[in-house]
């Protein structure tokens, strides 16, 4: 069973990064979580301003995020100050050493940048001692800025039926179990080649798709399906690419995929598929690694 007991958050002090803590407030008050809030100072002696400017922030988050003073003495938080030079470094070390079940953190989209050099979102999803969950400043809402509430109405699970995605989908499932979403499956497979010297096998062609989809639907237990709506799909062509459209044709809310960790071939250097969903994607994107 997902259990989501320590939420790291690491902020850069930015107006934008005072959203990401409101999603990480409403997240925590949901699990009944413990919340750690990271940042590392620009100089050893800017220590004591960063402390009061993160206190600042999450005051603001939590007046936004909870109905009254009770509810926002209950949300269970820290502050933790990073001591290495490579923030991405920092952040999963703190993770690894805190036990934290999800980094929630925010990602600026530098397309150009990141295809050759990777951004800290996209490094840490590779190397995260845990399920990253990561968002934008220019995507969909799905927190209720006047309640604090998360409004999670359908989720899409990419998978391709390794360990890893199969962990994505039980994030996936349990977030969805909680807050009631609808959970959409869907899986990539390459495009056919077209060759007409291999025309006569004929209905032969349509096995891998047909595979595909039983798998989908076995992939499920048959409980979830009391308490909400499964869709499976099962498409051709680059996988990013699939997922992308199909989260934006569906209006999904959240994109949960599963990371291989580290990939220092030239597919990492010029991006994966799971970089190229957190570069582009209009959603938030949660990514799963186990433990």
């Amino acid at each position: 069973m997902i259990e989501i007991k320590r939420i790291l958050c690491p902020t850069d002090l930015s107006d934008d990064s005072e959203r990401t803590l409101r999603y990480a407030v409403a997240l925590t008050r949901t699990y009944e979580a413990e919340l750690f809030v990271c940042h590392r100072p620009a100089t050893p002696n800017a220590r004591e301003e960063t402390v009061d400017r993160i206190k600042k922030l999450i005051d603001t988050a939590l007046s936004r995020t909870t109905e009254s003073q009770s509810q926002a003495a209950a949300v269970d938080w820290e502050i933790i100050i990073l001591e290495d030079e490579n923030v991405g470094v920092g952040i999963t070390s703190a993770a690894a050493e805190l036990g934290a079940d999800l980094i929630l953190m925010r990602s600026r989209r530098r397309p150009l940048a990141a295809t050759l050099l990777g951004s800290t979102a996209e490094r840490i999803a590779h190397r995260s001692p845990c399920p990253v969950l990561v968002i934008h400043a220019d995507e969909r809402e799905w927190m209720d800025e006047s309640t604090g509430e998360i409004s999670l109405n359908r989720l899409l699970v990419a998978l391709d039926f390794s360990s890893y995605s199969e962990l994505a989908l039980q994030y996936g499932l349990a977030l969805a179990q909680q807050y009631q979403a609808d959970v959409h499956l869907l899986h990539v497979l390459p495009a056919p080649v077209s060759d007409p010297e291999i025309s006569w096998v004929g209905q032969e062609t349509n096995a891998p798709y047909q595979q595909a989809a039983r798998r989908l639907q076995n992939a499920v237990p048959s409980e979830v399906h009391l308490w909400c709506k499964v869709k499976h799909a099962v498409q051709t062509g680059r996988v990013y690419k699939e997922v992308l459209g199909y989260a934006d044709t569906n209006e999904i809310d959240l994109i949960c995929m599963g990371a291989h960790g580290s990939d220092f071939t030239i597919t990492g250097l010029l991006g994966s598929n799971v970089d190229r969903v957190l570069r582009q994607a209009q959603c938030p994107v949660l990514i799963a690694h186990p433990r």
